[in-house]
């Protein structure tokens, strides 16, 4: 098992650094099958952070820093109500939830509208992506529908994505962490602090990897594709979420 996790989170984090998504999506789909919700926020959550955050230092150049506070903004008011009511999502339900995004992004045209680069979107997106994390784990597809239609360039669009869903999934990790303290739900024991160290620089080992072939593709190329990954994985995400929801 433990081979099996560190291995998705090599391959997910290459993935990442490619196509600036979908990474996130598939590793925490294999973590909320083999682990329990919390435990698997908690490990998505560090790995995530450090994956997004190493893939953002690696494009720092090309960051839009103008979007952050509306970001901010939203995220703070999302955080403050999970706070309050301290929700652990049931695991069938963050694999729906994770893989309507893409297609809810796909079927309401409106949604292709929004641009990060606009303020008020950037709150909506906080507010949106934040909550995602959080019940979700993942919210790539979601995130993107902010980014896609955006005057943003393919490195830009790596970098800003990347330094914002570092926030989203430390914000989880310290959110999740904080139940497991209060012991709503207990940490699974594969989550000893050599095993995620261990998936951590794995995660920049592979955000590295993928960075590198960055260079390679061509903005056109990078938005057929993504958009194309994404709307594949999140009717696998459905499939696997529903058949565990009704077996």
């Amino acid at each position: 098992m433990a081979i099996l996790v560190l291995l998705c989170v090599l391959l997910t984090a290459t993935l990442s650094g490619i196509a600036g998504m979908a990474g996130g999506m598939i590793l925490m789909a294999v973590l909320v099958t083999v682990l329990p919700v919390a435990s698997a926020m908690i490990l998505h959550g560090a790995v995530q952070s450090i994956a997004n955050g190493s893939r953002f230092w690696f494009l720092r150049r090309n960051m839009v820093w103008h979007v952050i506070p509306p970001y901010l903004f939203g995220a703070t008011i999302v955080v403050a109500g999970f706070v309050f009511t301290t929700i652990v999502p049931d695991p069938s339900l963050v694999l729906l939830l994770v893989g309507t995004f893409p297609w809810i992004a796909r079927l309401v045209p409106r949604l292709g509208g929004l641009d990060i680069s606009n303020p008020p979107n950037a709150f909506a997106c906080g507010i949106s992506v934040t909550a995602a994390q959080l019940l979700a784990g993942a919210s790539g597809p979601l995130l993107d529908v902010f980014y896609l239609k955006s005057s943003l360039n393919r490195y830009q669009v790596v970098a800003t994505k990347a330094f914002t869903q570092a926030l989203g999934h430390l914000i989880k990790l310290i959110y999740y962490s904080s139940i497991a303290i209060v012991a709503v739900e207990p940490i699974d024991s594969l989550l000893t602090p050599s095993f995620i160290f261990g998936s951590v620089i794995l995660a920049i080992a592979g955000t590295w990897i993928g960075t590198r072939f960055l260079d390679r593709v061509n903005e056109t190329t990078f938005r057929i594709v993504t958009g194309r990954i994404i709307l594949i994985l999140g009717t696998l995400a459905i499939l696997k979420g529903t058949w565990e929801l009704w077996a």
